[in-house]
């Protein structure tokens, strides 16, 4: 008996060395935009004597190599190939609205070239360039997944192609940093020229179908209303900040309104609670904090990296489209109820009452952008990292709490803005369990 086991386990060992086994079975992960995975399947690799050329041009690439080249490299491969991204994202826009929007068409456009790349890998189960070519001086190791296509030239391509769409005056630049992305993998002696042709090619396909999807979204609405100038409501003279945006088509809600609050209670009360609040150094603190708004994209990247999902390419992407799901959902949830209710701000409501910030959001109060965006992505960073739940809540409530700490928001502002992200997190959260992600890992067929 214990001779059979000894050859079971010794064949199956055998029959899965050389062939990458990470996440066989992505490629048939639910897709957000695209119908599938499969839908969007390449031709096959070149033929052995095609490929044997291109190891030899990679053999010379790689033996030119400079220090250009591995900066270039070490670039690229600091992360996931969706991670800096998120990052040329943040410098090209401050807006909370386009950044929302940005995140998410981007994000979802890497996701579903990701799990489209995973189909071919897996149909086509190509070698990296060193298993056939030792002799080939690769600076970095083998991922743990075929070679075809370049999972690197996928991700940038499709990123790119979405952001030229989205700001057409960075266009070249941009697709340059895609053309970089994957000259960084055959410099790095990883992929074949072709892998990377092909990553390109197909990176750019799902972008299409995603820009298609963008042109839909009624991002483009220009607010034709006009600002209600009774007393008790909010007031002021620059324009209402995203006065349209809760008219935008929400990707996991079926509108902006469907988690809508009722109307807000008498400021009164929550007036005299903040005027009875004393603030410390830690609130002034917390308050500036926050202001910045950074932390959860940080948290995102914190936490792949000590999940060593940064190497995972599948998870890390999926990781990325849920939480800028969230963040989008969210905010026109949130915008939904600002505009319907136009609830004034405390200051408004109380000239006497100082704020510690130096400046005033251009937008009414309840419900408070900061703890319905916050607790939206707090509730999916949960069930993704299940063993951070207590700490995702704990900065989801800080941040909310910060806001009435700085005195532009009463509490209740919170509270229902806590409420609501909660209720929008879980959304995208029914969604996530059914895309195939939560199944037991399977091994890639041979």
């Amino acid at each position: 008996m214990k001779a059979k086991l000894f050859v079971f386990v010794f064949c199956w060992l055998l029959a899965t060395q050389g062939i990458a086994q990470q996440e066989p079975g992505a490629g048939e992960w639910k897709t957000w935009v695209i119908p599938s995975g499969a839908a969007y399947r390449l031709p096959p690799p070149p033929s052995a004597k095609a490929t044997r050329a291109e190891a030899q041009r990679l053999q010379a690439l790689t033996q030119q190599r400079d220090s250009a080249d591995i900066q270039l490299i070490r670039y690229w491969s600091a992360g996931a190939p969706g991670y800096r991204w998120q990052a040329i994202i943040d410098n090209l826009t401050t807006d909370l609205g386009t950044l929302a929007r940005t995140k998410l068409l981007v994000n979802v456009a890497i996701y579903d070239a990701t799990v489209a790349a995973w189909d071919s890998k897996y149909a086509y189960r190509r070698p990296r360039p060193t298993t056939k070519n030792p002799q080939l001086a690769a600076y970095l190791p083998n991922p743990d997944n075929p070679s075809y296509p370049s999972e690197h030239a996928v991700a940038a391509s499709a990123a790119a192609e979405v952001l030229a769409y989205l700001f057409p005056a960075k266009a070249d630049s941009l697709r340059q940093l895609a053309e970089d992305a994957g000259r960084s993998r055959l410099l790095a002696g990883v992929a074949y020229p072709s892998d990377v042709e092909a990553g390109t090619a197909l990176g750019r396909h799902v972008a299409a179908a995603v820009i298609a999807y963008a042109k839909t979204d009624s991002c483009d609405t220009v607010w034709k209303g006009t600002m209600p100038t009774q007393a008790g409501l909010w007031h002021d003279k620059r324009t209402p900040m995203g006065a349209a945006w809760g008219n935008r088509r929400p990707f996991i809600l079926t509108s902006g309104r469907q988690f809508r609050p009722g109307p807000p209670p008498d400021p009164a009360a929550g007036m005299k609670e903040l005027k009875e609040f004393k603030r410390t150094p830690e609130a002034i603190f917390r308050t500036f904090y926050w202001a910045a708004n950074t932390y959860w994209g940080e948290e995102t990247d914190r936490k792949l990296f000590e999940n060593n999902l940064y190497l995972n390419a599948p998870r890390a992407a999926r990781v990325y489209a849920l939480t800028s799901i969230a963040t989008y959902d969210a905010s026109i949830a949130c915008w939904d109820a600002k505009y319907t209710y136009w609830c004034i701000r405390p200051y408004q409501y109380d000239s006497t009452f100082a704020i510690t910030l130096p400046g005033t959001p251009p937008h009414p109060s309840y419900p408070s952008g900061h703890a319905t965006i916050s607790n939206a992505r707090a509730t999916v960073l949960s069930y993704l990292f299940p063993e951070d739940r207590k700490l995702f809540q704990q900065k989801a409530k800080e941040a909310a709490e910060s806001r009435f700490e700085a005195g532009i928001h009463f509490r209740i502002d919170n509270t229902v803005g806590l409420e609501m992200g909660e209720k929008v997190g879980l959304e995208v959260v029914k969604r996530a369990r059914q895309d195939g992600a939560d199944a037991p890992p399977k091994l890639a067929k041979r």
